[in-house]
């Protein structure tokens, strides 16, 4: 498997995009190479689990080093590892559904779906990378598009959520850049390369000054309290499809930069901090879960209540087991899936009832059969109903928190268990409220989904179930990597 072609399709298609003037060439152009990705990375998994079963057991297979910048030690290494394969999976998914959602964009349609495949690029290119350099960079490119998506196409006070969400994830950038900055310097080797940094044992001193820099780094992108701040604003501006990137993929490479990064690299750092971790997690989780059940706007629900989710991301991360640091993941995936359907069903709806205020709706079930199921569907994954990804994900994470026997973390595993009741109160009023009950004499007349919402719809819930009623597949492909991140955490003294 050549990863590069992960690279080269999205960036391949982009370009090609700007080259087309009839905007049904570059709806039918972005969808066939939003296809491609789909099938290189169902691919790639393929590829992944036949090397594993034929005894290939290194950490990360399918490398690819090419030297870029040799006297200081920066290289275009790439390789996977299971839990890259997942995030790609995951990447693939949400693509091709933003791409079928934002079918009727008509406002500079080429220069849309170009700033989404280049995304797209960015998402790739920050999984695969070996060497942490380039996974910077990797990382800027997926930001710089998001300001634009939302300046431009954006809706309500979209100039100033653009700014505040350019600017808070250009602060985590910063702060990354200077925690690598102090590996590369304070670190044995003077290198950027994961797997050389990972062999080497980083002086505590430099673990005890960088793992912070790097996790709050990279937390910024994945809503770590009190940094949370740009999500609500962000997501609520952003046309559809940069809600569904946001919050499925964006969140993600701060949860993954937090994983890989930060804990794998420094042990000692992760072990320093994961209390406090564990503490603002939680306060994130409940937070998130007591001001979404204040909104009455759908976008700012499903926002505020990403808050909570992720928090669950780094409350796995923080609890240093090997369950946990699964279920993470896992939760990664699952959140990923279900927000961006969650975003992409709120774009449906809006588009035809113009209006987001959860008030200001009711019966839609009657009128729109298809999206107010979908809906049903994707509010009791957020709920964490069994049989769905949102149930098997927070209870691993749940699982493996419990191992630990003392009081503290029993205490926050508790808490974070009480926010599922939080959770199921927003849910049911939010569905309830836009699908059930006397339809509005106004939203009588209005049209079900077509065929290229309907077709990313299926998509997305075809992932959730897929997680939520065969766990194992995506279990068994995450567990060798955070087998390798916990030998790394218990040969800590």
């Amino acid at each position: 498997m050549n990863l590069l072609l992960l690279l080269a399709v999205p960036l391949l298609t982009a370009l090609f995009v700007l080259l087309l003037k009839n905007k049904q060439q570059i709806r039918w152009t972005a969808f066939i190479g939003a296809g491609i990705q789909l099938a290189l990375s169902v691919g790639l998994f393929s590829a992944y689990n036949t090397a594993r079963v034929n005894g290939q057991n290194a950490h990360f297979i399918f490398e690819q080093q090419y030297n870029w910048f040799p006297s200081w030690n920066i290289s275009l290494h790439f390789g996977v590892d299971g839990i890259a394969v997942a995030m790609i999976l995951l990447t693939a998914f949400v693509v091709i559904a933003g791409v079928l959602v934002s079918w009727n964009v008509e406002k500079m349609t080429k220069e849309f779906y170009f700033l989404l495949l280049l995304l797209s690029f960015g998402a790739y290119g920050f999984f695969i990378s070996l060497d942490l350099f380039i996974l910077f960079f990797f990382l800027e490119i997926a930001v710089i598009p998001k300001y634009l998506l939302i300046g431009i196409w954006g809706s309500g006070k979209k100039e100033y959520s653009a700014n505040k969400l350019a600017l808070l994830l250009m602060f985590g950038s910063a702060l990354v850049l200077v925690g690598l900055l102090g590996m590369y310097f304070g670190g044995a080797g003077k290198t950027f390369d994961l797997l050389q940094l990972a062999a080497t044992n980083i002086p505590v001193k430099t673990q005890l000054i960088c793992f912070p820099l790097l996790f709050v780094g990279f937390g910024v992108f994945t809503a770590l309290f009190p940094f949370h701040t740009w999500v609500p604003d962000g997501h609520s501006s952003a046309p559809t499809a940069g809600s569904m990137f946001l919050a499925g993929i964006s969140m993600k490479l701060g949860g993954y930069g937090c994983l890989r990064v930060a804990t794998y690299i420094m042990p000692d750092g992760a072990k320093e901090y994961a209390n406090i971790i564990i503490v603002l997690a939680s306060i994130a989780i409940l937070y998130g879960a007591f001001a979404t059940m204040m909104q009455k706007d759908l976008k700012y629900i499903n926002a505020y209540s990403s808050v909570s989710h992720c928090g669950f991301v780094l409350l796995g991360i923080g609890m240093l087991t090997k369950t946990a640091i699964t279920g993470s993941v896992m939760q990664m995936v699952s959140h990923g899936l279900m927000t961006a359907l969650f975003f992409a069903v709120i774009g449906m709806i809006y588009e035809r009832t113009h209006t987001r205020q959860i008030n200001e709706m009711g019966g839609l079930l009657k009128t729109m059969p298809f999206i107010s199921t979908v809906l049903f569907i994707v509010g009791l994954c957020s709920l964490g109903l069994p049989g769905l990804s949102g149930f098997v994900a927070e209870m691993t994470i749940f699982v493996g928190s419990w191992e630990h026997a003392d009081n503290f973390h029993r205490i926050a595993t508790v808490a974070a268990c009480l926010s599922i009741v939080v959770t199921a109160v927003y849910i049911l009023r939010a569905v309830g409220k836009t699908a059930m009950g006397p339809i509005k004499e106004s939203f009588s007349n209005l049209t079900d989904a077509k065929w290229n919402e309907k077709l990313a719809a299926i998509i997305l819930i075809a992932g959730i179930l897929a997680i939520g009623i065969a766990p194992f597949w995506l279990n068994d492909l995450i567990k060798p990597g955070a087998a390798i991140i916990m030998q790394k955490i218990q040969a800590v003294k």
